[in-house]
């Protein structure tokens, strides 16, 4: 009964402010421009699935991390692993672990992030997020076989503006952002940075002595900038730069015990740890990109330049606990990687015939070691390797209209990627020592069409349908357990089919659509008697119906919601001698929802309540698809805004909601009960 009076009263207090006196602009739907197919077009007529979240939206959601996106979008959930990882899940699609690809490849101006160590940039100083659904890579590199979110930042103006704010909140949480950018030399040089400060003393303790007591605090550190040249009104470079660094000191997780049930585990019961080895999970990540644009007659030709340097330090107790044959026992993780891609595309301008094409290549060096585990001075089992991945593409899409109301969309990419390895792997743990030394380069060339025909009934109302392939490449496994064995794996592959319909009017807008994925060559995770691999499960598929709108009540008042609702299945794969057909793909919630009611308003009193759902999920346990409960999780923020300043106070899980996220080498859980308090500046 606390939970619903507690929530009851938060919604409340958002629809009581609607009776307040506020002033500013009234709120309308209007026609959302995106870049999703690389040229410029309304939203309501691509004919494929997208979410837009624009900067206010961003803004009174408090969406800071990519854990937040997630959440708005069906049928996509986000899992902190217990090794240090982070990984989407999309669709029954999940992360490759050893070929570091996430199914949702995150562009942030032209800066690839996907890999399951390195997947938590700024989102600090965006104009739009584009969350495109469904297989990307005819248009999109870096595999992107469940979708891309595409993060454009804002362009400068020749005045200067930004902002500064703060947040304080429970766990001694605090956050500082500041953001400025404006012309150096009007019209023709601008400049901009950003940064974020960020400390939290996390909701775990370690009990432990000796130990620091806030096992789960963090402290991160974030700061980008650019510089854009615009010499004539034809052509223009910008350069950015950006420097994260990350410092965690334990995934919230528990130890795991086998005898019991997920279900019966709390969250409560974690709240409290005893773990005898340091941990900590570092990540620094410096990235650089320039983007030249030259504007001819006919067409846009531009290149972007990318280049990214990211290192990872990991030290783990390996079984989180202490009092046991394991105390002393590190788990480590040491990589390096290093990584350049260069696009070169045309795309069309004013034309009947909106088309694009263009070249794309990627060079990734990956130094990785230590990987393994390690007891001072006795026992020790650990992987060193370098594993280098080319890829080259050519690509092209083009949009024809047959009609009036009728469009076709044709796109292919061609790519190729060639891989290789040179690993070590020692082991001093069982009946002395082995040194197995492995070497393997493979190569996988693919071809990854789209077609997709949509038709406008008329400017508010149009449908389509689709059919797209998508690709992630082969790779190799870390250990191999006798020299010049094969300890590679398959690419995976989907075949994807879509069914839509959209619609945006005066006062709401709503899209629906129903998916089916073909998926071969799964790759998927498992435990090899004390190695983890990836392996291909031959078969499986998904298929779902997804729904999203808005609604406006009053000049004022939004009401917005999405649901996402998917069955994903095994239909052959087998591990150990246990059969998976007909078994959910594990970490693939059966739905995931979100209702939304917000008062918007540029000065006075503003607020909004989210509601988010999420259903059942499987994970694979003692030789079987094991079950967990999902949950509901209430959110709310309630200010005022007057002349330059925005006052302000959160709360998130309003109702202190505990469900599982994730499951590994330890029990992942949702973050309890957050409040606190934020003020910001405009100028």
């Amino acid at each position: 009964m606390r939970k619903k009076s507690v929530l009851r009263g938060v919604l409340l207090s958002v629809i009581a402010s609607t009776f307040l006196l506020a002033d500013g602009d009234v709120i309308k739907l209007e026609d959302v421009t995106v870049s999703a197919n690389k040229i410029e077009e309304k939203a309501k007529d691509v004919p494929q699935s997208i979410t837009v979240l624009d900067e206010e939206t961003l803004e009174e959601k408090r969406i800071t991390q990519i854990e937040d996106v997630a959440k708005e979008i069906p049928n996509m959930s986000f899992q902190h692993s217990a090794n240090g990882s982070e990984s989407m899940s999309f669709r029954g699609l999940n992360t490759s672990t050893f070929a570091f690809n996430n199914p949702v490849v995150i562009y942030v101006d032209g800066v690839p992030y996907y890999d399951r160590y390195d997947y938590n940039p700024s989102l600090l100083n965006v104009r739009q997020m584009e969350v495109l659904r469904g297989p990307q890579g005819t248009l999109y590199g870096k595999d992107a076989i469940g979708g891309v979110i595409n993060i454009i930042t804002k362009e400068p103006t020749n005045e200067w503006h930004g902002s500064i704010g703060t947040e304080y909140g429970n766990y001694t949480f605090s956050q500082s952002t500041f953001n400025t950018s404006g012309a150096l030399i009007d019209d023709k040089l601008f400049a901009g940075v950003n940064g974020t400060l960020k400390f939290d003393d996390g909701w775990i303790t370690n009990d432990y002595p000796g130990m620091n007591n806030d096992a789960n605090r963090e402290k991160d550190q974030r700061l980008s900038g650019f510089l854009l040249l615009k010499p004539t009104d034809r052509f223009s470079g910008k350069l950015t730069f950006s420097h994260d660094h990350l410092k965690d000191y334990f995934m919230d997780a528990m130890a795991i015990d086998s005898t019991v049930a997920l279900n019966d585990l709390r969250r409560e019961d974690n709240e409290h740890v005893s773990f005898d080895v340091p941990q900590f999970r570092e990540r620094t990540t410096d990235a650089q990109s320039l983007r030249l644009n030259y504007d001819f007659d006919f067409a846009t030709l531009e290149s972007i330049t990318t280049h990214k340097d990211f290192s990872l330090n990991v030290q783990d107790d390996a079984d989180y606990k202490s009092g046991t044959s394991m105390d002393g026992l590190k788990s480590l993780i040491v990589s390096d990687v290093k990584t350049w891609t260069e696009e070169l595309r045309l795309s069309s301008k004013d034309q009947t015939v909106r088309w694009v094409t263009g070249l794309y290549l990627d060079d990734e060096e990956r130094d990785q070691g230590p990987y393994g585990n390690a007891r001072f001075l006795t026992s020790v089992a650990n992987v060193e390797s370098e594993i280098n991945t080319q890829t080259a593409a050519a690509f092209a899409q083009a949009v024809v209209p047959l009609y009036d109301t009728l469009e076709l969309t044709l796109g292919g990419r061609y790519q190729h990627v060639s891989r290789d390895i040179d690993s070590d792997y020692y082991n001093s743990f069982i009946g002395g020592t082995s040194l197995h030394h492995y070497a393997d380069k493979k190569t996988w060339n693919t071809f990854l069409p789209k077609a997709a025909l949509s038709y406008k009934f008329n400017d508010a109302l149009m449908t389509y349908v689709s059919v797209s392939k998508g690709y992630i490449p082969g790779g190799f496994n870390f250990y191999s357990n006798s020299d010049g064995s094969d300890s590679s794996f398959e690419p995976e592959t989907s075949v994807n089919y879509e069914v839509g319909i959209k619609y945006t009017g005066d006062d709401y807008s709503l899209n629906a659509s129903l998916f089916r994925m073909n998926i071969e060559d799964l790759q998927v995770y498992k435990m090899v008697g004390y190695i983890t691999v990836v392996d291909n499960a031959k078969k499986a598929h998904s298929q779902g119906v997804e729904l999203d709108g808005k609604y406006l009540l009053t000049d004022h008042i939004e009401l917005s919601a999405a649901l996402g609702l998917i069955e994903a299945e095994y239909d052959d794969y087998t591990n150990a001698n246990v059969h998976y057909d007909g078994q959910r793909i594990e970490n693939t919630p059966r739905f995931t929802s979100n209702l939304g009611l917000a008062y918007i308003a540029t000065r006075g009193w503003y607020g909004r309540a989210d509601l988010q759902g999420r259903g059942t999920t499987g994970f694979i346990r003692n030789s079987k698809v094991e079950t967990t409960d999902g949950g509901l999780t209430a959110n709310a923020r309630l200010g005022y805004k007057f002349k330059d300043w925005d006052l302000y106070g959160f709360m998130t899980n309003i109702t202190d909601e505990a469900y599982i996220v994730t499951y590994g080498r330890g029990v992942g859980f949702n973050d309890p009960r957050r409040f606190g308090v934020g003020v910001k500046y405009t100028f």
